[in-house]
């Protein structure tokens, strides 16, 4: 049984981000890695045209890089400030306290050095999101069998018994379904729950998921370790090839 998704009232569109970079070659590939995560990337590789971009279309997250020609990242941000409270992600190798403090004054929402990883990048871009209530909105129902999440009420059943899961177990467990096939590394998870890396001596998100594979039972055995990366839930029956 595959993994399935219901929802009584229909599933709101994907968010729609801007990019404005200059760097012609990582526009490409985040458009292409956005794509594969459902999510409309539109690019401007220059200040001025993402402005007029930024104000002219309806986007629900902005992703500024600081520095451009024509108009650097820090300056397009305060004109979008003056006529709109979209949410800003600013990406920029700079650094420095002094910048990072600059984009955060300037009205940002996060600031990411470069070079990041991209599944940091969208994981941060969905919290984002969520806080700013523009994420795409949950379906009402997700299930794998007789595993079954409620999103709006963050509740867990399990062949119709409800699974008495923490905060964060709930967390770990929806984040992995919905990633289903996928490999989440550890980074990922712990950007996405806690919005920082994870430290290489850091165990807290295996300690979460062992307790999470107890509570489920012989459903456990859904989420695989993929050894020096992180987890992959399988959806297949009896989550096969997990491990």
């Amino acid at each position: 049984m595959q993994l399935m998704n219901h929802s009584a009232e229909g599933t709101r569109p994907a968010p729609s981000v801007l990019l404005v970079d200059d760097d012609v070659e990582l526009c490409a590939l985040l458009q292409e890695f956005f794509d594969e995560q459902d999510i409309r990337l539109d690019v401007a590789h220059d200040g001025r045209r993402g402005l007029s971009r930024a104000l002219g279309g309806d986007y629900d997250l902005l992703l500024l890089d600081v520095m451009m020609p024509g108009l650097d990242g820090f300056e397009l941000l305060r004109q979008v400030r003056r006529q709109s409270e979209v949410p800003v992600i600013m990406l920029t190798a700079r650094a420095a306290k002094a910048d990072r403090l600059g984009g955060l004054d300037a009205g940002a929402d996060d600031y990411i050095p470069k070079p990041f990883d991209p599944d940091e990048l969208l994981a941060r871009a969905r919290a984002v999101l969520r806080r700013a209530g523009r994420a795409a909105k949950p379906d009402d129902v997700l299930e794998v069998d007789a595993l079954r999440l409620v999103p709006t009420a963050r509740e867990a059943w399990c062949e119709g018994a409800p699974l008495p899961l923490t905060t964060i177990e709930y967390d770990i467990l929806e984040f992995l379904v919905r990633a289903s096939g996928r490999i989440v590394s550890r980074d990922e998870l712990t950007a996405a729950l806690y919005r920082r890396r994870a430290s290489p001596f850091d165990r807290a998100i295996d300690v979460h998921v062992s307790r999470l594979r107890k509570k489920l039972g012989p459903y456990g055995n859904r989420i695989g370790t993929v050894r020096g990366v992180g987890y992959l839930f399988r959806a297949g029956p009896s989550g096969e090839a997990a491990r």
